[in-house]
């Protein structure tokens, strides 16, 4: 699948390029529609992007999962739902 439609995406107008092409990667990567495996790879996303100074703000951090979110049936949407409210809830605490 081709990711460049997110550079042309309203909602990351103001992104840097680096957050742009860290973006484009990590997309590149959803391959399978597995809510757990979305949420193991968000997890090693943020650690990566950690690694290279690289913070994503809520509103980047919602596209990224709706991106993920492409390729799952409506059953493995829910759960994706599911895990973010669960790991937000956790990293406010």
């Amino acid at each position: 699948m081709d990711y460049n439609f997110l550079k042309n995406n309203r909602n990351l107008s103001n992104i840097s390029p680096e957050k742009l092409e860290f973006l484009m990667k990590f997309a590149a990567q959803n391959k399978s529609g597995n809510a757990k495996e979305m949420s193991n790879m968000i997890l090693g996303a943020a650690n990566a992007a950690k690694k290279e100074g690289i913070s994503f703000t809520p509103n980047e951090t919602d596209l990224i999962v709706e991106i993920l979110k492409q390729n799952m049936n409506p059953e493995e949407q829910r759960k994706a739902d599911q895990l973010l409210h669960i790991m937000r809830n956790l990293k406010k605490k």
